[in-house]
């Protein structure tokens, strides 16, 4: 079938919306007719060249939609369900054996290379090979093929429309909280970097009790909205001593941080400034081969730990529908973090992330 895609052609290029053709699903595959796809640092990562996915390619990976067609063997979801796509694993590893799919062994391949795990795309264009399969879906796009692992059923009265980044981003930042730290109520938690991810997080350390919630960041709208969702604290770097103002509010150190920058010196602080026994997440992608230092002496006397966390640590068939209803009751308003845009405007909500007008773009397509 010919389908309307969003293409990245060139390192740090815009996208360009072309027709192309979209295979049949496969055995295992699902068509999904796309409703909206949000807009996650992970897309422009890859357009920049960071990460060995080839190009041409169309990526987004917060897709939700209608299921069109299944391939043989699918009974996970039928035609007509509403879905969201997620990242996808294998799923028989051990990871995947023990319902950790976020540290699938083959998670690299099944979501960054651009291809089907057999080497194919289900792109193309006048017989040019479009690379797809990003994330296992390519959801820049009217439709797009996933796979029976990769895709949740969501309630049907529920807004599909404003779903899709629950895949991804905001699956990231929630789910280190809910499901890696597991933040126990009355605790100090701080987050830094105020982008979609850290405030997802900082929305589920409210939802779970936490007594102290900071936010760090150098935008200072951020840190205005991060107050409105229940920041009890927030910092500006440019401005603050921020290891010796998080030591302050409790007189020994925050208990769980959250990293959602990627930048080791960042990285370093939310270290820091943990309390005796406290733990820090590391949420943000650094280029590869980047290293981290640490004060050995603070980090061993203290029982301090630093855990690396990869998507939530989610298994996204029970967390996303968790997250709907935690936003159903009040516990979770997400919705207040999005902008909308059309899909013709795609570059337009890329800019707008990359600058910090919009904190969680996404992109209608259907």
């Amino acid at each position: 079938m010919q389908i309307t895609a969003a293409v990245a052609r060139e390192k740090g290029g815009a996208f360009s919306l072309e027709t192309l053709e979209l295979e049949e699903p496969r055995a295992g595959e699902v068509l999904v007719r796309v409703v909206a796809t949000g807009v996650c640092h992970t897309d422009m990562v890859v357009r920049d060249g960071h990460l060995p996915t080839p190009m041409p390619v169309v990526l987004g990976h917060e897709g939700s939609g209608v299921v069109e067609k299944v391939g043989a063997g699918v009974s996970k979801v039928a035609v007509g369900d509403h879905v969201v796509m997620t990242f996808n694993s294998c799923g028989h590893c051990p990871s995947c054996a023990e319902h950790e799919p976020a540290y699938c062994h083959e998670f690299f391949p099944r979501n960054f290379f651009g291809t089907r795990a057999d080497g194919s795309s289900a792109l193309s264009r006048d017989g040019e090979v479009v690379h797809g399969n990003f994330f296992g879906q390519s959801s820049f796009a009217s439709h797009a093929i996933c796979h029976q692992q990769n895709v949740v059923k969501v309630p049907k009265d529920a807004d599909l429309a404003l779903l899709g980044p629950l895949a991804c981003g905001i699956q990231t930042g929630a789910g280190a909280v809910i499901n890696a730290l597991q933040l126990k109520a009355g605790k100090s938690f701080v987050v830094f970097g105020a982008g979609s991810v850290g405030l997802s997080a900082l929305m589920a350390a409210k939802a779970k009790g936490a007594a102290q919630l900071v936010a760090v960041d150098t935008n200072d709208d951020r840190l205005a909205f991060a107050k409105t969702i229940g920041a009890t604290h927030t910092f500006n770097p440019l401005r603050d001593d921020v290891v010796a103002a998080l030591l302050a509010i409790t007189g020994y150190g925050i208990d769980y941080a959250v990293d959602t920058t990627g930048i080791p010196a960042v990285m370093r602080n939310a270290v820091m400034s943990l309390a005796p026994r406290g733990t820090c997440g590391i949420l943000g992608a650094s280029p590869m081969g980047t290293e981290l230092s640490l004060d050995e002496v603070h980090f061993m006397s203290g029982g301090r730990r630093l855990v690396g966390i990869v998507e939530g640590s989610a298994n996204p068939d029970e967390f996303i529908p968790q997250l709907i209803e935690m936003y159903r009751r009040g516990d979770f308003p997400f919705d207040r973090m999005v902008r909308f845009y059309p899909f013709n405007e795609i570059n337009a909500a890329i800019h707008d992330s990359e600058t910090g007008k919009s904190i969680k773009p996404i992109v209608r397509i259907g």
